[in-house]
């Protein structure tokens, strides 16, 4: 699929850096870009193939009119346009490192064309993020009509907060990034991927993922509960593993890179 006359992967800014026989895929979450890579990218390249992109809600997107938000009511449009990025790329059999919302996009993806992927490896990821009966998600669904009203009311304040909440880990480097990272998503795109990622409910997806999964949690993470992961290595039918973090927040490629790199070393094989 083109857009506007032009490739996916060009509009995505879309690149690929180091070399090997694999390729590992970097997709970053809801207010980031392809920077919140930086600490991992330089020895994730020494071993491998690296692809990197942003995806179109991202501010650092120059065409700030490619996300419509009557085409991306849900993250299986994501999936599609994920799908569509790799096979202009060329790729196959490749590794999917997903954060955050990234994740699920990553488990439909796979669902769909499962020949693209080797092994899923879901960061932070969750299939829902509000309470339900029998379900702890991280969020009751007043505190969620709450903040995409204050998001509504006034971005800039409440990107603020957002950043503090998400981030939740001692690291004011990081705080700051993410908050300047989300002040320059246009407001309306802001709202929009908020309300799809909020809501999104894909607990019955779970279970349509063949393919193998490493789930990597960190031991406090304020969106994403302990018993979250726990939820979806039980769920996913591929054999999946559950591998934790001994650190806080949810962003722990900028946060505890060092301890992330070891995991996936230990993941990977490298």
């Amino acid at each position: 699929m083109a857009m506007a006359g032009k490739l996916l992967s060009t509009a995505m800014n879309a690149r690929i850096i180091g070399s090997g026989d694999q390729t590992i895929i970097l997709a970053h979450g809801y207010g980031g870009d392809q920077s919140f890579w930086d600490k991992i990218l330089p020895c994730l390249s020494q071993h491998y193939q690296v692809l990197l992109f942003d995806w179109n809600f991202s501010g650092a997107v120059k065409d700030q009119n490619l996300f419509d938000p009557v085409k991306y009511t849900s993250l299986e449009a994501f999936a599609d346009d994920l799908i569509t990025l790799v096979e202009e790329m060329n790729l196959r059999s490749s590794v999917f490192v997903g954060h955050s919302m990234s994740g699920m996009i990553g488990c439909i993806a796979s669902i769909k064309r499962p020949e693209l992927f080797t092994r899923l490896i879901l960061l932070g990821a969750s299939p829902r993020y509000i309470n339900g009966e029998d379900y702890e998600g991280g969020f009751e669904e007043s505190a969620v009509k709450q903040m995409l009203t204050n998001l509504e009311l006034n971005f800039n304040n409440w990107a603020s907060f957002f950043a503090s909440l998400i981030v939740n880990a001692n690291d004011p480097p990081t705080v700051e990034k993410y908050e300047k990272s989300l002040k320059t998503m246009k407001p309306e795109t802001a709202l929009s991927v908020a309300k799809l990622v909020f809501y999104s409910d894909e607990r019955d997806t779970l279970e349509k993922v063949m393919i193998p999964c490493t789930i990597i949690q960190t031991t406090n993470d304020n969106p994403v509960p302990n018993s979250v992961a726990e939820f979806m290595q039980k769920k996913i039918k591929g054999q999946s593993t559950l591998e934790i973090i001994d650190t806080d927040g949810h962003f722990p490629q900028l946060t505890a890179h060092l301890q992330l790199l070891e995991v996936l070393g230990r993941v990977l094989g490298f």
